[in-house]
C-alpha cells in the first residue's frame, strides 16, 4: 500500500468511526484507570457482556486507592460471573503496586505499564495510545480478522509468522497522532463491519483498499489454525449440611479459579465412583468426613481449554475439625448467605439447582 493510499485508508477509518461508533461507558473518559479496567474486562469477552459489569465495578471501585484497599473477596464478587477471575486477582495486585510504586498514579511509562501483572503488549497499547495518545498499535482478534482480509494473508494470525505480519501492517496503518481513534476505530470496524460471518462489505469505508474483497474471497480470512479437542473432566462436588449450615471454602490464590468460594470436592479419578470421589475429596480439601446421602443433580460447564461435568451431592457431615489443607479458607453459612461469595460459574449452577428445588437441611434425601 503506497503512502497516500495509507493516508486514504487512516481518513476513511476514523472518519467511519467519528459517525459510527458505539456509545459504550469506557469511551465517555480518558482517565487511564477507567481505560485499564476496560481494556482487562474486555480480553476474551465480548462487549455487550463487558459493559455492565464496568459500570457496576467504576460505580463501586471509581479510583486506583478504592480499588487498592478493597478485599480481594469482594473485587471478585464484582467480577463473578465474568469469568477468567485472574484478571480480577491481578487488577487488584497491580492496584496495589501502583499505590506503592507510583504514589497512586497510573504510570505513563510503557515499561512501567508492561510490568504490572495482567498486562500484555496488547493492553499496554492499548492503554498507552487511548489514554495517552502514545502512538502504537494494537492487535487484538478484530484488528487480525480486519488485516488478514485487507492483505489476504496467506497464514493464519495466530501463527508466528502470522502475528509478525500483523503486527509490522497494524504499525504501518497507524495514523499517528491519532492512534487512541484509530486503534478503536479498527476494532469497531471489526465488530460492526469486517464480522467473521456476513462481512458488511458494501458499507465498509475501505473496502476499496480490501484484497479479499477484490478476489471475492471474503470468507477464506483469516485462514485459521488446526482446532485443537478439548479435554473432558468429571467433577463430583459435595453440599456438606450441619442442621441448617452449608461448608464451602476457597480456592487457593495461585490456582485456576483462585479467591474463589465452591463446593468442596474435584476431580474423579479412575475407577471411583462419584460419591467416593466426594468423600475423598473432602476428605483431602478439608480434613473431615462426610457421609453421601442424595445426587443433587449434573451440571456441564465450557472452559477455554477444557470442558467439565460436575456431579453434586447433597451429604452430611460426619466427623472431624475442618482445616484448611488444600484451600484456602472454610466457611460454615446459610444457604441464603450464598449470593454473598464470590463462585466459579459452574458452582453457580449448582446454586441455581438448590433454589429451584427448594431444598434445605431437613430434605437433601428427597433430591434425587
Amino acid at each position: 500500500m503506497h503512502k497516500k493510499d495509507i493516508r486514504k485508508f487512516q481518513n476513511n477509518l476514523i472518519s467511519w468511526y467519528g459517525n459510527e461508533f458505539r456509545d459504550l461507558p469506557w469511551r465517555r473518559t480518558s482517565d487511564p484507570y477507567a481505560v485499564w479496567v476496560a481494556e482487562i474486562m474486555l480480553q476474551q469477552t465480548q462487549v455487550k457482556k463487558v459493559a455492565p459489569y464496568f459500570v457496576r465495578f467504576m460505580h463501586a471501585l471509581p479510583t486506583i486507592v478504592s480499588l487498592a484497599a478493597a478485599e480481594l473477596d469482594a473485587v471478585l464478587k464484582l467480577w463473578e460471573g465474568l469469568g477468567y477471575y485472574a484478571r480480577a486477582r491481578n487488577l487488584h495486585k497491580a492496584a496495589n503496586i501502583i499505590i506503592e510504586k507510583h504514589d497512586g498514579v497510573f504510570p505513563r511509562q510503557l515499561e512501567a505499564i508492561r510490568h504490572l501483572p495482567g498486562i500484555g503488549a496488547y493492553t499496554a497499547a492499548a492503554i498507552m495510545s487511548i489514554a495517552f495518545g502514545a502512538d502504537l498499535a494494537v492487535v487484538d482478534g478484530n484488528v487480525n480478522r480486519v488485516l488478514s482480509r485487507l492483505f489476504a494473508l496467506p497464514m493464519s494470525p495466530k501463527s508466528g509468522e502470522g502475528k509478525k505480519i500483523v503486527g509490522e501492517k497494524a504499525a504501518m496503518l497507524l495514523a499517528h497522532g491519532h492512534a487512541g481513534d484509530h486503534n478503536q476505530a479498527i476494532m469497531e470496524l471489526g465488530a460492526l463491519v469486517c464480522t467473521p460471518r456476513s462481512p458488511q462489505c458494501a458499507g465498509c469505508p475501505v473496502n476499496k483498499f480490501c484484497a479479499a474483497r477484490a478476489q471475492k474471497r471474503q470468507q477464506d480470512f483469516p485462514i485459521k489454525l488446526a482446532p485443537k479437542k478439548r479435554p473432558h473432566r468429571h467433577i463430583a462436588v459435595g453440599i456438606v449440611w450441619q442442621d441448617d449450615h452449608i461448608l464451602i471454602d476457597r480456592r487457593k490464590k495461585e490456582d485456576m479459579l483462585g479467591g474463589l468460594w465452591e463446593f468442596p470436592g474435584g476431580t474423579v479419578e479412575e475407577g471411583e465412583s462419584y460419591e467416593q470421589t466426594v468423600v475423598r475429596e473432602i476428605r483431602e480439601e478439608l480434613d473431615i468426613d462426610v457421609k453421601v446421602l442424595a445426587h443433587l443433580g449434573t451440571v456441564e460447564h465450557q472452559y477455554s481449554h477444557f470442558t467439565i461435568t460436575m456431579h453434586a451431592y447433597h451429604c452430611a457431615f460426619v466427623s472431624g475439625d475442618p482445616k484448611a489443607v488444600e484451600c484456602d479458607a472454610w466457611r460454615w453459612i446459610k444457604k441464603e448467605q450464598l449470593d454473598e461469595f464470590a463462585f466459579p460459574r459452574a458452582n453457580g449452577k449448582i446454586i441455581e439447582l438448590l433454589r429451584s428445588k427448594n431444598i434445605d437441611a431437613n430434605s437433601p434425601n428427597e433430591s434425587n
